[in-house]
Parts: C-alpha cells; sequence; structure tokens
C-alpha cells in the first residue's frame, strides 16, 4: 500500500463554491473542489492555499480546517492510499483561471445544492456539506468576511 496525503479547499465567495473541471484525455472527467499533493517541508493549510492558486487561479483567505477524506486507487506500481485534509476558504470575488497544464478545462462559482449535484466524488459531497453548514454558522454569527490578522 502507497500512502499518499493531499489538501485543499471548499472556498466560497457570497455564498457559492468554487468548481474545478477535469478533463483527462476523456478517461478522467468531471467537477472537483481545487486539493494537491503535500510538498517537503509544508504544513497542511499551505498546500491548501497554494493548491487553490495553482489549480483556480485564486487567493483566497484560510478560515479554518473542515476534516479529511480518505480514499483509495490503483496504479501501476500498487494500490494507493489517499488522505486529503481540506479547509473552509472565503474567496475575495468570483475570478478564477483552471489550470490547463492540470486539464483543468473550467471552474466557476455555483450555488450549494448546484455544486452538490455536479461533485464527482461522494467523500467530495460530504467535505462540501461540513464546509457550508459551517459557513452558514458563521455567517449567522456575523463572523463570515470579518478580515483575519496574520
Amino acid at each position: 500500500m502507497i500512502e499518499a496525503t493531499s489538501c485543499g479547499g471548499v472556498v466560497i465567495f457570497r455564498g457559492k463554491i468554487l468548481l474545478l473541471y477535469k478533463n483527462y484525455n476523456h478517461r478522467y472527467e468531471g467537477w472537483v473542489l481545487p486539493k494537491g499533493t503535500v510538498e517537503p517541508g509544508e504544513e497542511f493549510c499551505e498546500t491548501a492555499l497554494r493548491e487553490v492558486k495553482e489549480e483556480a487561479g485564486v487567493e483566497p483567505e484560510l478560515i479554518k480546517m473542515i476534516g479529511t477524506s480518505s480514499y483509495t486507487f490503483n496504479i501501476p506500481e500498487g494500490m494507493v492510499e489517499k488522505k486529503v485534509h481540506w479547509y473552509l476558504m472565503m474567496a475575495d470575488s468570483y475570478n478564477s483561471k483552471p489550470q490547463k497544464e492540470e486539464y483543468f478545462e473550467d471552474s466557476g462559482y455555483y450555488k450549494y445544492h448546484e455544486a452538490y449535484h455536479l461533485l464527482k466524488f461522494a467523500n467530495e459531497k460530504q467535505i462540501l456539506e461540513k464546509a457550508y453548514k459551517e459557513y452558514l454558522n458563521l455567517k449567522k454569527r456575523n463572523l463570515w468576511g470579518l478580515k483575519r490578522s496574520k
């Protein structure tokens, strides 16, 4: 078993969620949340912010850790067990630019119910549900949108 660790973000602007559409040679197609592999010496939160910037062209503000998801897949070298650490993030506009080099063809911000149904993977739907509940909780308490001190 090969272990791998990634980090990603549920990015929200004005109640809408950022999704990326990936099309890898017509074999891997679907809407996903931005995420990627941890680089040596990087903290998980740094990876999540870097990956959102690289894959979507968005520089979000990190709000808080949401949770983790795990899944397995096969590669020629064997089975990979991947753990993904997810963060709730806030964008400052609807601007995004999908990273073509990583086979992202489109990106956009979607209402919760649209994003939920567009997402390809069940584990990302679960993370979206958890993140959106936290977003609504923060918004209800007037804590969403406050600038954090760095």
